[in-house]
């Protein structure tokens, strides 16, 4: 797949990787570096805006450490001239409706500038779209947030980034410029088999948006981080598996007539059918294109699924498709072991009369207890749903919060009779019953 993506996509060089954590390391690179430099797994690419993941999770770092929260206008943290009330999240997630790049044509003279500037020039852009409105990228949106997270720090961006994220993380071979091992990016003619080098740039402030460049091994990791946290950093370290799932919410579609991908908190989400998501993002700079996508759901899904595709030619675009294929053909022809049931210990006493099927709003449900906790699930959902999942409030004995699932958040109240029988539950304040009832309580089964 890989081979083929390169040919027909006539990439110069292509690196793939994709990891798992029940597997060894995959890896596969096809072409040449366009230079002296042997190709290989640990040869850098440029990565793009695969660097706004990175950023957004230091964004969400600072608001866990509780120096902002995501609600919070930027201007109350960054003395800006224009656009300060544009809150964190909004820029997160592009739906702030500023411009796509900051002031002056940097495309054209491929110098971008520096942060006093680009801050001093904020009075000259755009709000091109009311805040909120719908989703609109912006580069511009994520420097700022760059720059935010800098000076809340007291560093440079660079400085945090590395702190903070990669050196945790193992990403040894990530780093805002290219080093020794970096492919030469191309531009290849439409119409030969010419390549072309694409020149060099440095996107100075503009760096938290896209600067940086990696290895398809480091991506591939960075991919099954953002999929599944707790496999590759424990202890939360880095970021709080919760704090990844807040991010993996789709807050927006980015395009409303094919609702084919979402955005989050910095991320970009791919539904793949059969409650399968790809989570990560794409990259593209003069000469290079990348994506970089953890996978999570699904039968044969492994822990830690993550794939990165790198590519030295801007037109390149099949390496958009193949992490995509390549996660996919992974988890059918390759699948993940499927762990044996083992007997585990009987639900408390004082819960196993909510066992067994209740109905509410004309509809049966059934409770369960799995893996020590309180589940619930409708009669007739199809497999693959995953079940409400409650746990109990301790100062309550019979009111559950539902932590996962239908009604996340929601209380669950249990009613007992004089002898401490569970007679009737309330979830999200809506009644169960043993049978099915009408609203004003008539029982189907008694016919009272």
């Amino acid at each position: 797949m890989v081979r083929q993506a390169q040919a027909q996509g006539r990439i110069p060089a292509v690196s793939a990787a994709l990891h798992r954590a029940d597997r060894p390391l995959w890896t596969c690179t096809v072409g040449q570096t366009g230079n002296d430099t042997p190709l290989g797994p640990e040869t850098v690419f440029r990565i793009g805006s695969v660097t706004k993941t990175f950023t957004s999770v230091l964004v969400l770092q600072c608001r866990d450490d509780g120096l902002l929260d995501l609600d919070d206008p930027i201007g109350r943290h960054l003395d800006l001239p224009a656009h300060g009330e544009l809150t964190v999240r909004r820029l997160l997630s592009h739906t702030a409706g500023l411009q796509r790049e900051p002031h002056g044509d940097v495309w054209d003279t491929l110098r971008a500038p520096g942060v006093e500037q680009l801050l001093a020039d904020l009075d000259r852009v755009e709000r091109v779209l009311p805040t909120g409105r719908r989703y609109h990228y912006s580069n511009l949106g994520m420097a700022l947030l760059g720059e935010l997270v800098a000076r809340l720090r007291g560093g440079t961006w660079a400085e945090v980034l590395a702190q903070r994220v990669l050196v945790p993380l193992g990403l040894t071979g990530t780093s805002p410029t290219p080093g020794e091992r970096a492919a030469t990016g191309f531009l290849v003619d439409a119409y030969s088999d010419e390549a072309r080098p694409e020149p060099p740039t440095d996107f100075g402030a503009v760096a938290p948006a896209a600067q940086l460049w990696s290895t398809a091994t480091d991506m591939a990791r960075w991919a099954a981080f953002l999929a599944d946290p707790a496999a590759l950093d424990p202890t939360g370290a880095v970021l709080a598996p919760a704090t990844l799932d807040e991010m993996r919410w789709p807050l927006t579609t980015t395009d409303e007539t094919l609702w084919a991908a979402g955005f989050g908190l910095g991320l970009i989400l791919v539904p793949q059918g059969q409650r399968v998501v790809h989570v990560g993002h794409d990259g593209a700079m003069p000469g290079f294109l990348a994506a970089a996508y953890g996978r999570r759901g699904g039968d044969g899904t492994a822990g830690a699924m993550g794939c990165a595709v790198l590519g030295s030619a801007g037109t390149g675009v099949e390496v958009f498709d193949l992490p995509h294929r390549l996660l996919a053909a992974a988890a059918e022809h390759d699948p993940a072991d499927v762990p044996p049931w083992r007997p585990g210990p009987p639900a408390p006493d004082h819960l196993r009369g909510v066992l067994g099927r209740w109905w509410g709003e004309g509809f049966e449900y059934v409770f369960s207890w799995h893996d020590g906790a309180l589940r619930a699930r409708g009669a007739d959902d199809p497999a693959g749903r995953p079940p409400a999942v409650f746990a109990p409030l301790p100062e309550r004995p019979d009111v559950f919060r539902t932590v996962a699932g239908r009604e996340v958040g929601e209380l669950l109240r249990l009613t007992r009779d004089e002898r401490g029988v569970v007679v009737r539950m309330h979830w999200a304040t809506y009644r169960f019953t043993r049978a099915q009832e009408t609203f004003d309580g008539y029982d189907f089964r008694t016919g009272s």
